[in-house]
């Protein structure tokens, strides 16, 4: 077999079916947790590697060079002889494919116009994990079109209803909660420096927040929805992995949310891409009956990088 020649290298791995597996296509969210046996991007690559070894290449050895979480996947970048390939693998371990069509890819025609209800008054849910990268991408994107249109729209930030990134997660996400709920004219500011830095304490002083009410908040928000109890008991988790963080469970439910970042306006899922603050604009002001004066403003065309810090990207990709 010539592994130099790609079209060859492609019919062989889009061939390495090592089970039945769905594919899912939506681009840019840490994904929903979902039942079956997930594994970990390591784990899955391995999985792979060693099915090509042994059921595919004969006198020749593919070895894994990396592997990374990408949209609902893990990539997998391996080498056989002196070539290097990109492969992708389900993340159960039952699937692996050479490369991923984006379906909801559309012409900019398209992007630019979507279905959205009109009100008067648009409503705008932002659902994140305050730690995904590509939540924090989008609450980037999401605070300067907030400043600009926040007299105009109800628009917030809401989460998810599990957390992957460890306690922090929590810890965060109470905070933009409480700010939010209790002292929404330094929300603005708080969530500016935090998504810059990532340094909650610092940020807390920066804001001027009211620490006493904040603490009170967390307290009784905590004990209203049980999230550091369920912490605490593994049995309650998602997958037996993923800690709940019931806050917006029944506005999880209603959307349907996949996972962060998932944009709802006037209760309809929209795709935002790329996740630039003037895209974004641009997708909330379809959904005004007579648009405000503000929609008229341009605001920063790049999208910002996923992760904390003030760099642009182009990527739109998943944590899992």
């Amino acid at each position: 077999m010539n592994f130099k020649n790609p079209i060859v290298i492609a019919i062989i791995v889009a061939g390495f079916c090592i089970g039945g597996a769905i594919i899912y296509t939506n681009q840019g969210r840490c994904p929903k947790a979902s039942s079956g046996n997930i594994l970990s991007p390591q784990e899955a690559a391995e999985k792979a590697i060693s099915f090509i070894n042994q059921n595919i290449l004969q006198g020749m050895t593919a070895s894994l060079l990396d592997t990374a979480e990408e949209n609902e996947v893990f990539k997998i970048h391996f080498g056989i002889e002196d070539q290097e390939y990109d492969s992708y693998v389900t993340r159960n371990g039952k699937l692996l494919f050479v490369d991923a069509i984006d379906l909801d890819s559309t012409s900019e025609e398209e992007e630019t116009t979507q279905d959205i209800p009109k009100r008067d008054r648009p409503d705008v849910k932002l659902f994140v994990m305050s730690y995904c990268p590509y939540g924090l991408q989008a609450q980037k994107m999401f605070l300067p079109v907030y400043d600009l249109l926040k007299d105009k729209a109800d628009m917030g930030i809401y989460f998810v209803d599990y957390i992957m990134h460890e306690k922090d997660e929590i810890d965060e996400n109470l905070n933009q909660y409480c700010i939010q709920k209790e002292q929404k004219e330094k929300f603005s500011n708080y969530l500016s420096c935090f998504v810059e830095s990532g340094e909650s304490e610092k940020c807390l002083s920066e804001a001027n927040i009211d620490r006493g009410k904040l603490i009170a908040c967390i307290s009784s928000t905590d004990e209203e929805y049980n999230i550091t109890a369920q912490y605490n008991d593994q049995n309650t988790w998602v997958n037996a992995r993923f800690p709940k963080f019931d806050i917006h469970s029944d506005l999880n439910e209603q959307y349907g949310v996949q996972g962060s970042p998932t944009v709802v306006i006037n209760d309809t899922v929209v795709n935002v891409s790329p996740r630039s603050p003037e895209k974004f604009k641009s997708v909330i002001c379809q959904a005004f009956n007579v648009e405000p004066e503000e929609c008229s403003q341009t605001l920063f065309e790049e999208a910002f990088a996923p992760g904390f810090g003030g760099d642009t990207s182009s990527a739109e990709g998943s944590c899992q």
